[in-house]
Formats: C-alpha cells, sequence, structure tokens
C-alpha cells in the first residue's frame, strides 16, 4: 500500500514521526512525506525509500482564507498524482484542508491531532473558527487520533466527532533507546540542583513563569541554577520576546544554551526537567527526561498530567502561576538524594511502559490496518 504521511513543516516529521515511519516501512508499505521543507529534510538519508513532496502554499499561522483555498488545490493536485491507499494528517491545518482535499481527490484519510496548540490555548475568534472549520471536515476523515484522553473528550464535546470517530493514545513517543540514562547522570545530593527548561521558546509553554519562579527561588537558594535549552520560534504568535530572553539572561536569572540537536548531555547534567506549559498533547521534552531516569516538573493540565504520578516520577504546578512553580521547585529542592534518584527511576519506567515510541508506533499501525482496503 501507498500511505501519505502530511505535516505542517519537515521539522514536525523529523522529530516526531519517524518512529510511524519505520513501522509503515517494516510492514512493507511505500511511504510519501508531504510537508514544507526546511533544514530537516535531512531525514532522507537515513530514509532514501521515502518520497518527499513539498507543500508549498502551507503557511502555518496564516488567517487568509484565500492562502488555505491555494493549499487545498495543491494538496488536491498531489493526491490525485500519488493516488495513495491512506493519507495521515497532521496538525491543525492539514487536518482541516486536507480533510477537504481527500474529500475531493477521494482517498481515505486519518487525522492525526498533536495537541491543540494556539488556537485552543485561547479563547479567542481564532479557537472559535477553528473549532467550526473542524466541524466542517470533521466528517472527511475516517478516524480521528489524539495522543491524549482530554483532547479526544473536548472534541466531541464541541461535537467535531463522534463518539466511535475518535481513539486516544500517549503521546508520539519517546525513544527509549536514544534517551537513555547517562551511568554519570544521577541527581546530586543537597541545594545545588539544576533545573531545565527545554522546548520551543513560548510563553504557552510556561517560560514567564518558569523564569519568575527562577529569581523568587534564587533569592532563597542561590546555588540552584536554571537553564533554558530552546529556539524562538518566529511564526508562533506566542513566541517569547528577544528583549525578555536578553532581560532574563544579562540577569543572572537563567542560563540560555540556545538551541541544541542533541539534548541529552543538558538532560543528563539536570537535576529536573521541567516543562509548565498552558496544554500539550503529551510533553516530550518530558518524556524524554523521564527515559533519562530524571525526575519532571510539569502542569496540571491537558495532556500534561498524563505523563507524572504525582510525588512518584514527578511533581505538578498550577497552570499560568508563578506561585505554583515556585513552590513546587521548593518542593523538589527539599527532597533527599535518595528520593530524587527513586523518582527518576519510576520516571524510566514508566517511559518504558506507556511512552516507548515503538509501543506508539504499533498502535496507530493497529488503527491503520482496520481502514486500508
Amino acid at each position: 500500500m501507498t500511505i501519505v504521511l502530511v505535516a505542517n513543516s519537515t521539522w514536525n516529521i523529523y522529530n516526531f514521526r519517524l518512529n510511524v515511519i519505520d513501522k509503515l516501512l517494516d510492514e512493507g508499505h511505500k511511504v510519501i512525506v508531504i510537508a514544507p521543507i526546511d533544514e530537516y529534510l535531512e531525514y532522507k538519508e537515513k530514509y532514501p525509500k521515502v518520497k518527499h513532496f513539498s507543500l508549498r502554499t502551507l503557511d502555518r499561522d496564516s488567517t487568509n482564507p484565500f492562502k488555505d483555498l491555494l493549499l487545498v488545490a495543491e494538496l488536491v493536485r498531489k493526491y490525485r498524482l500519488i493516488n495513495p491507499d491512506l493519507i495521515l494528517h497532521y496538525t491543525n491545518k492539514p487536518n482541516i484542508f486536507g480533510g477537504i482535499a481527500t474529500k475531493i481527490a477521494g482517498v481515505p484519510s486519518i487525522a492525526m491531532v498533536t495537541g491543540l496548540g494556539y488556537a485552543f490555548i485561547h479563547n479567542g475568534w481564532i479557537k472559535k473558527v477553528t473549532t467550526l472549520l473542524y466541524r466542517l471536515t470533521g466528517r472527511f476523515h475516517k478516524k480521528f487520533i489524539f495522543e491524549n484522553i482530554e483532547d479526544r473528550e473536548l472534541f466531541e464535546e464541541l461535537k467535531i466527532i463522534k463518539p466511535n470517530q475518535g481513539i486516544s493514545i500517549k503521546g508520539c513517543g519517546v525513544n527509549t533507546t536514544y534517551f537513555a540514562p547517562y551511568p554519570n547522570g544521577v541527581v546530586k545530593p543537597g541545594d545545588e540542583v539544576i533545573f531545565t527548561f527545554i522546548g520551543r521558546l513560548l510563553y504557552d509553554k510556561g517560560i514567564k513563569e518558569f523564569v519568575l519562579a527562577a529569581k523568587a527561588i534564587k533569592s532563597k537558594y542561590p546555588k540552584v541554577s536554571f537553564w533554558i535549552v530552546g529556539e524562538l520560534d518566529l511564526e508562533n504568535p506566542a513566541t517569547v520576546d528577544k528583549e525578555d530572553l536578553i532581560g532574563w539572561t544579562e540577569n543572572d536569572i537563567v542560563y540560555y544554551h540556545g538551541f541544541q540537536r542533541d539534548v541529552r548531555p543538558y538532560i543528563a547534567k539536570s537535576d529536573c526537567i521541567v516543562l509548565p506549559s498552558y496544554r500539550e498533547a503529551i510533553p516530550r521534552t518530558i518524556t524524554e527526561g523521564m527515559s533519562m531516569g530524571k525526575p519532571v516538573i510539569t502542569t496540571d493540565t491537558a495532556g500534561c498530567r498524563e505523563a507524572v504520578d504525582i510525588g512518584q516520577n514527578g511533581f505538578l504546578a498550577e497552570v499560568k502561576s508563578t506561585e505554583s512553580l515556585r513552590d513546587t521547585f521548593e518542593q523538589f529542592i527539599n527532597l533527599t538524594s535518595d528520593q530524587r534518584h527513586k523518582m527518576g527511576e519510576a520516571g524510566r519506567q514508566k517511559a518504558l511502559a506507556e511512552f516507548d515510541d515503538r509501543k506508539i508506533a504499533i498502535a496507530i499501525y493497529s488503527e491503520i490496518e482496520k481502514i486500508l482496503p
């Protein structure tokens, strides 16, 4: 069979979908990717059998309906040219406008909801329009696969999907072999703690709360360090202002390591991985930290709370609350080294049992098999 993956960037394919590509190739299928081309096209070096089509008309954050019509037209042309047996659409725009294209082209499709993002975090007109578009196009997909339970429940509540149209899996998965504990990566005793934020520098990821809580903690625990690893996402309306980032680093509140292709050395040197996000699918950086045997701190919100057994592998802070995050940091600082170590071990076991990317790929493929002719 020929199976197509459509995403809003090649970065998305490189970072989150290679486990699905591996599974499809292992099962003997032909795989084609359609996505805007960026520097992550290098994935093709490892996957020479995968054909990649550029998606030229997708503007991830545009609200211009003319551009969206051009996107539908381009997808229809490509779908008719390729004539696939099934299409997997990832992220909101491909899900919505790709759904229309599959209806016109007469190709079966699965919508992969990988987190609801900016549109659903902010209760404005964009959320209303996105909800309406999903309602109109949802019936064009054979199935919706969500990366957490609460997103599926929300889509049912909003009447976007029927109760039997959606299923939930545990995120996109983490490569537990690649993200394995380092031999020297054991957490340290005492108050010399490193808390590390890893992710895109977006206010919606809770980075401002991370910095403000860090400032409060450092006034009481001067040996505690706060690291940030990640890059500015200039196309996202929630991206951090450069002047804010400069101010945070110049005032020695945080140490900014910039963007890193390989985050494992930074996880290994950290005592706790932190992502105080407003909403996620299931946060990948948190599961990566767990897989490397590190305790984690995230927020009590959709997706994030599915990753944490409170007090066993990490803690949950209140969403958008600097005070709650500060208190959670202090709670971790006051743990013994043995308690921190046990938390890390529990996180590693949870990652292996629930979030291993091979298990996630098998779960997705079991749904694909039900639809393939």
